[in-house]
């Protein structure tokens, strides 16, 4: 048990940040999931348009700090690269 008013504190704010974490992470998986399936099916209109959503809530979840910067930056570069491999085939 928390024993100083601040521990106190933290103990209080803990299950609260993890509730919005948790929403965060699964908005975050869930975009990204969107865009995969977009490229999976070959539609590159629908896959651009996935990504075009996806995108801020990528960068926005790292600024956030549910994802470290540097992999949502490479996420959002290799799901922008495939797509633009999209036309070439």
């Amino acid at each position: 048990m928390a024993n100083t008013k601040s521990a106190k504190k933290a103990a209080r704010q803990a299950p609260r940040r993890t509730a919005a974490n948790k929403t965060r992470r699964t908005r975050l998986r869930s975009s990204m999931r969107k865009v995969e399936e977009a490229i999976a099916t070959g539609n590159k209109e629908a896959a651009t348009a996935a990504l075009k959503e996806a995108e801020p809530i990528i960068v926005r979840s790292a600024q956030k700090g549910v994802a470290h910067r540097k992999m949502a930056s490479r996420k959002v570069s290799r799901l922008a690269k495939r797509i633009g491999a999209m036309g070439t085939r």
